[in-house]
């Protein structure tokens, strides 16, 4: 008997749902290299609608641990992610970094 060739399926704690799918706003938040700006770009929604709609989807202890996530991370902005890939890769390139 033949083996059938599969790709086996890499589980994950939480999959990327699809696009047109309202909680797709709710994970991208919550991805950490997911800028506010690529988010706009895919759904329309601007910075503002995010805070809006992860205050009304999740619980207010979430939502408080998320700003302050946010606020911290460097990322979640274009600018500043690339400011921080440069700095990165300048450090390693002067081999401080390792």
């Amino acid at each position: 008997m033949k083996k059938k060739g599969r790709i086996p399926v890499t589980r994950v704690k939480n999959p990327e749902p699809d696009v047109t799918d309202p909680d797709w706003v709710i994970w991208a938040a919550w991805a950490d290299r997911i800028t506010f700006e690529e988010i706009e770009k895919k759904t329309g929604k601007t910075e503002s609608e995010v805070i809006k709609i992860m205050r009304r989807s999740i619980k207010p202890t979430s939502f408080r641990l998320w700003r302050k996530r946010v606020n911290q991370k460097s990322i979640k902005h274009r600018k500043k992610f690339e400011y921080s890939r440069k700095e990165i890769t300048s450090k390693i390139k002067k081999g401080d970094y390792l």
